[in-house]
């Protein structure tokens, strides 16, 4: 029998509510915040993700699905979605438009993973990029605007974590440092932590073995070694988080785990720290742009996995709403003639704009009206030759479990003048 594939999910109808309300509201902030949305493609050019991400970084060594299509090109399924945006900026010669220049994406992300709760080998983002300023009330904005989308979905115990990581300038000195102290570390650092010493040292903060937690609580704070331009970045964006009140714990040895990453980096944990336990994340990536060959340009993001803020959900208990059945009808033919007039009937009703569905006539009236009791319809319609000879219908209130016969015009505005 055929299976979804390892790390994959179905999303069924009755998961659809989380859904649709999360897409909901994250359009909704970045409505407020005036950020338009952008579409990319699922798969881009490979170069694109090596030149961005690093290929010393798992996700171009361990996790990218790529191959080589048909014409001979080499192309990968999006990994994440800040390098296409900025490929997209650079193509789209967004650069002439008023900056920063705000957009916003929904859709799949692509890793190869081990599979585990709130992280899947397809998942979906929701992301923002506000690109062209390095000023840090936008990294603030960005900061707001993810903060306003959780708080949207009433999640609570959420903990901004805060960091920079410095620039180009300053964090040379800060590696050479990390590397003095991680090389007396050597022995008890895992595998992939080794092979990162030389090649990507500042991730050696990022490991969440346990082998190398103890080493991270001793090593140089990026904060400490931060220039005099980056220190004020930092002490700015600080200050519009404290006017906007947004409370934000400083961690010296948060970085993330993409190579772009300048200054400004944060995530947004749930109050149950897991190894995984980011809902959400993002930063400043100044230099990105220039990198992909477009002229040098600042700027700031932030993304969000789609099932992780709904596994947070459930967890609280937060269910989305559920659509109203006051204007839910459920058709029931009490014999052949109903039948064939169950569909006529359900027709007219969603030419008022009322939703209504039948079942086949081959169950019995019983059945049907079972059907219609687990369908969570307030109202059913139930139609036979009787009913029709007299040109009417029987409209019965689940509520009240009331019934009365009358023209189906009459059903229709009861049904309709119920709903405020």
């Amino acid at each position: 029998m055929f299976r979804a594939l390892r790390g994959t999910e179905d999303i069924l109808p009755e998961d659809q509510g989380y859904w649709r309300l999360v897409e909901a509201k994250a359009a909704e902030v970045c409505r407020l915040f005036q950020y338009r949305r952008i579409d990319t493609p699922i798969f881009e050019q490979a170069d694109l993700f090596l030149r961005s991400i690093g290929e010393g970084t798992d996700i171009v060594e361990k996790q990218m699905y790529t191959f080589e299509d048909r014409g001979g090109d080499r192309v990968t399924l999006r990994p994440e979605g800040t390098a296409p945006i900025c490929r997209a900026y650079i193509e789209h010669g967004m650069h002439n438009q008023p900056q920063p220049v705000r957009l916003y994406y929904l859709g799949p992300i692509f890793r190869y993973e081990r599979p585990q709760k709130g992280r899947l080998r397809q998942h979906h983002q929701f992301g923002v990029e506000s690109i062209g300023s390095a000023d840090p009330v936008f990294d603030a904005q960005i900061i707001d605007l993810a903060w306003r989308l959780y708080e949207s979905l009433q999640l609570k115990g959420l903990t901004l974590q805060l960091n920079s990581i410095g620039c180009p300038e300053c964090r040379p000195g800060y590696l050479d440092s990390l590397k003095s102290y991680y090389s007396s570390q050597a022995d008890s650092l895992c595998p992939d932590c080794k092979a990162r010493f030389s090649r990507s040292p500042l991730r050696l903060l990022d490991c969440k073995d346990a082998s190398c937690q103890s080493a991270v609580a001793g090593a140089p704070r990026t904060l400490d070694y931060l220039c005099q331009s980056c220190r004020s970045h930092f002490e700015e964006l600080k200050g519009y988080l404290d006017r906007r009140a947004i409370g934000y714990e400083l961690n010296p040895y948060l970085v993330r785990g993409l190579d772009y990453y300048t200054r400004t980096v944060f995530e947004i944990q749930p109050a149950a720290v897991r190894g995984q336990s980011a809902i959400g994340g993002g930063g400043r990536y100044d230099n990105l742009i220039g990198q992909l060959g477009g002229r040098p340009t600042p700027a700031v993001g932030f993304a969000t996995g789609l099932e992780r803020i709904m596994a947070n959900m459930k967890d609280q208990a937060i269910a989305p709403p559920t659509s109203p059945a006051d204007r839910q009808v459920f058709v029931v033919s009490a014999d052949e003639a109903g039948r064939r007039q169950a569909p006529v009937i359900a027709t007219a009703l969603h030419r008022d704009d009322i939703s209504a569905t039948f079942t086949s006539g081959d169950f019995s009236l019983k059945s049907q009206m079972r059907q219609a009791g687990s369908s969570g319809s307030r109202w059913v319609i139930i139609v036979g030759s009787a009913e029709l000879s007299r040109d009417s219908v029987i409209l019965r209130d689940m509520t009240g479990a009331s019934q009365e016969e009358m023209p189906l015009a009459e059903a229709i505005r009861r049904i309709k003048g119920s709903v405020p």
